[in-house]
């Protein structure tokens, strides 16, 4: 099993264009899909250690961000509570996005996964 996993949506522009950046690299990896199977409650800790912002987690422009009003919410709410609703729900969490064994990246952005992943 790959040691990269990267969860993602089927319909993503943002997300294919990562998974084919990761394929042009050589890079083997896991993809799942973010709806059906969101990141773990661990993996979550993970990225939310590395981006250092719980609201970079979160898929701020999705339908159910709004409405939960999560914009208002989120200031109130733990870490923990965060993180719950995150694994709860895959609808939630920024796309593409892809833990391995040293690192977590939210979102696509080419300098930044190249770096990270010294491609």
């Amino acid at each position: 099993m790959p040691d990269l996993v990267v969860y993602t949506l089927a319909n993503c522009d943002t997300c294919r264009r990562a998974t084919r950046w990761l394929r042009a690299q050589g890079l083997e990896f896991d993809e799942r899909p973010i709806r059906e199977t969101p990141p773990t409650r661990a993996e979550l800790r993970r990225a939310l250690a590395a981006v250092g912002d719980r609201r970079k987690l979160f898929n701020s422009s999705g339908l159910e961000y709004r409405a939960q009003q999560l914009g208002e919410k989120l200031p109130a709410l733990s870490d923990q509570a965060a993180l719950e609703l995150l694994a709860g729900n895959g609808r939630l969490v920024k796309r593409p996005f892809l833990i391995g064994p040293d690192l977590a990246l939210v979102g696509f952005d080419e300098a930044a996964w190249r770096a990270a992943l010294g491609c």
